[in-house]
């Protein structure tokens, strides 16, 4: 097991080295470059853009600029931003609480939900249920993430009325019912991909339970279908789902940068699209770190869990 982890780990720190290099070098090489917003500033000079350039280290070469920020990035400086000269640490762990309540409202949403209809469509194979729930899941897979909050902010919020249209509270307000209120929305349009490919994933991992040989063991000795759906059905069909959980964490990190800017949720993806514009590259590649940390870190635990709860996985 302790092999298995230290693996783990070395794989994980060698992914984060080569997204370091790719995203570092694809970032200086775009068009425009990290001078570009200093060349907007009227009545700047020649002069004075090879100065800020020389101050920022700009105008050495590439793989010396890369070995540098990787320098000061191990010893804990993240460096700082354009924009505002704060510390990128300082200014993604600002953003870091809303992108996780977000992102965590939105998983037990989709866990609850997705699990539910996967049990419900596999105990009641080609009924009618199933096939609904086999549409609305290729519905959901189908159409874009940022159609569903513009939909929703029109109907629930323009139309009816019942949830703010975005912001993460209201100005003079800040408490937690007003956070919630203005959560519902967002949380829920960020979930609902992630239902159809829990449901479709519980549904399949279900009926592969329920044809397994134990299970007709458990029929045969006279146990109730309730007993046998939630004592061996169930826990044995999960365990796919604890991998997955970890593999959704991509996903909902992407969803969640549409999903904040379409409600102006002040998480990290909104800050990823602000940074973007302002050509913030401290502040963008910082978000990429440690959007690929997140990532790193949720695929570990859910093979650990994994390992830990199946003993084959453990054993292999």
């Amino acid at each position: 097991m302790l092999r298995y982890i230290v693996g783990r780990i070395g794989q994980s720190l060698l992914l984060l080295f080569l997204v370091s290099i790719i995203g570092y070098f694809v970032l200086l090489l775009a068009p425009g470059g990290p001078m570009s917003q200093f060349a907007l500033t009227p009545g700047i000079s020649k002069q004075d853009l090879d100065r800020i350039a020389e101050q920022m280290g700009l105008n050495r070469p590439i793989i010396v600029q890369y070995a540098d920020w990787l320098w000061h990035l191990l010893q804990g400086d993240w460096g700082a931003s354009f924009r505002d000269n704060r510390p990128v640490l300082t200014v993604i762990l600002d953003h870091l609480p809303a992108t996780l309540l977000l992102m965590g409202s939105a998983t037990a949403i989709a866990m609850t939900l997705g699990v539910w209809i996967g049990i419900m469509g596999a105990i009641r194979r080609y009924s009618i249920f199933d096939y609904a729930a086999t549409v609305g899941a290729m519905i959901a897979l189908s159409v874009p993430t940022f159609w569903f909050g513009l939909i929703a902010i029109y109907v629930f919020s323009l139309n009816l009325g019942w949830f703010p249209a975005g912001n993460m509270y209201t100005i003079g307000s800040g408490s937690v019912g007003d956070v919630l209120w203005h959560l519902v929305l967002p949380a829920s349009v960020l979930a609902l991909v992630d239902v159809a490919i829990w449901s479709r994933y519980m549904r399949t991992a279900t009926l592969d339970v329920i044809n397994q040989d134990f299970i007709k063991t458990a029929r045969a000795k006279g146990l109730s279908p309730r007993r046998v759906l939630f004592k061996h059905v169930v826990g044995n069909a999960l365990l796919p789902m604890i991998t997955l959980a970890g593999l959704q964490v991509p996903a909902l990190l992407g969803g969640a940068l549409v999903t904040e800017t379409v409600f102006t949720w002040p998480g990290m993806g909104r800050l990823f699209l602000d940074s973007l514009g302002y050509n913030d590259y401290p502040v963008v590649m910082g978000l990429l770190m440690f959007s690929a940390v997140l990532v790193l870190i949720g695929n570990l635990l859910a093979d650990l869990i994994s390992a830990f709860v199946d003993p084959r996985i453990r054993l292999a």
